[in-house]
């Protein structure tokens, strides 16, 4: 495609939140950098983010906000105080960049960033362009006793309303947002951009399953293997728990390894490890009842957020035979790898509006990795039931899965027939990526406002 972004032009990412767990957006500025943009991303910077963005020199710019303080007042007046604090500390960073030609703002958190990305615009003469995730107003529901109903909940919707819809273009995560967004927002310009993988989500062999392990068994006890002094006789180099390398640099899997299952979470009310917990308690029960029949489970679950500590306690207080866990928080070319070392993934996000998609399963489909999805209104965008993974709505259902994937692990015949299909799929699904499809989808809506 021709590339219109000539001369080199001025573009601004704004993030309210940590721009390293904001893939999407870093996806949106490694676009526009190879489309001779000058990026100034705006947000929070809690973690490293992508390597492809510090590689830019000059022509992408991280400006950090001020992140707000603990101060002592009461939730209504702690919330008023953040409001401001975050208006002021991302007026300061817009009035600091270069006049950008267009501003891509993330929503949500649309308060305060639609009101002041909206102004800064309208002042700069600059294009608004907003990338709809989600709604802000259904998460701030999730901790209101009544909701949606809720005098603040009501209020941030009319303010996404209101300016959500002065944007001079919109993109949104699926069809149905789009619809919403057309139907119940007046908002008819909006381009479906479907999260997906980078070419850093891809399969992988054997020997690069071996180094993650290896790498890990240097933190974290669960990748160790087991003592063994014959494994020099036994012409074994180096070994984990779940693989070997021979003396001739031929790696093995473990006849008996365990099996893994990995998880990634933001830790946040939309996602119910309760029911993660209840299908693993359901699994362990039955997995002591038949040992020869089903292996141990590690499950891995990465990443941070505040519900995190609470679920540390809980495990803590499990003394479980054949499930174990491990929490690490892994930089990101080592989530990649790890995601593609696994044996199956599991997504407890439902989604507060019923409308967003989770990018956790779209890097596990870039990496081939089959998941178990907890169901609601549109994931079947992305999840097709046993066309490239399983849903579920309830624990019973999980167990169910759990139970049926995991069954004479590594060598259950019952269900080659059923993986064969999930690699069909997911092959089909890592043909586009990232790249591809922004060129496809969203190119031409930038040059349009340029």
């Amino acid at each position: 495609m021709e590339d219109l972004f000539l001369p080199a032009i001025n573009a601004c990412i704004v993030v309210l939140g940590d721009i390293g767990r904001s893939p999407r957006m870093q996806y949106h500025a490694c676009s526009l950098l190879e489309h001779n943009c000058n990026v100034d991303i705006i947000g929070y910077q809690e973690t490293e983010p992508l390597e492809e963005l510090s590689r830019q020199h000059g022509k992408c710019k991280i400006h950090c906000l001020t992140p707000v303080p603990d101060v002592n007042f009461t939730p209504k007046l702690k919330l008023i105080f953040k409001t401001i604090w975050q208006s002021l500390s991302l007026l300061r960073a817009l009035f600091s960049i270069n006049r950008p030609k267009f501003l891509l703002v993330q929503n949500p958190p649309g308060i305060p960033t639609l009101m002041i990305c909206y102004f800064y615009c309208l002042i700069m003469r600059s294009k608004l362009v907003i990338d709809w995730h989600n709604y802000t107003y259904t998460i701030l529901a999730l901790s209101m006793k009544d909701g949606e109903r809720n005098l603040l909940c009501r209020f941030a919707r009319w303010l996404e309303y209101y300016f959500g819809g002065k944007a001079d273009a919109h993109f949104c995560v699926t069809k149905a947002m789009q619809m919403d967004l057309n139907n119940n927002w007046n908002i008819s310009n909006v381009i479906v951009l479907y999260d997906r993988p980078t070419s850093r989500f891809q399969p992988i062999d054997l020997y690069k399953k071996h180094d993650i392990f290896m790498k890990l068994s240097k933190s974290y006890s669960q990748f160790q293997a087991e003592t063994c002094d014959d494994l020099e006789k036994m012409g074994v180099k180096e070994s984990t728990a779940f693989t070997q390398k021979l003396h001739n640099d031929i790696v093995q899997y473990k006849a008996d390894r365990n099996a893994i299952l990995i998880s990634s979470t933001s830790w946040t009310p939309d996602e119910d490890f309760g029911i993660l917990l209840k299908a693993l308690e359901a699994y362990e029960n039955n997995a002591l009842q038949h040992p020869q029949d089903f292996p141990n489970l590690l499950c891995i679950i990465t990443g941070k957020g505040p519900q995190k500590d609470e679920f540390v306690g809980k495990i803590g207080k499990m003394k479980w035979v054949k499930v174990s866990f491990v929490m690490p928080w892994l930089d990101f070319e080592d989530y990649c790898t790890l995601l593609a070392a696994a044996d199956l993934g599991v997504c407890l996000h439902w989604s507060s509006s019923g409308l967003d998609l989770p990018m956790k399963v779209v890097d596990m489909f870039g990496c081939g990795l089959p998941v178990c999805a907890y169901n609601f209104k549109c994931l079947n965008e992305l999840v097709k039931p046993h066309q490239n993974g399983f849903v579920f709505e309830n624990h019973q259902q999980l167990s169910e899965h759990l139970n049926f994937w995991f069954e004479k692990f590594p060598n259950n015949t019952n269900t080659n027939a059923t993986k064969q299909v999930f690699i069909k799929n997911l092959q089909e699904f890592q043909g586009l990526r990232w790249r591809e499809n922004w060129n496809t989808h969203a190119l031409g809506i930038f040059n349009k406002y340029l």
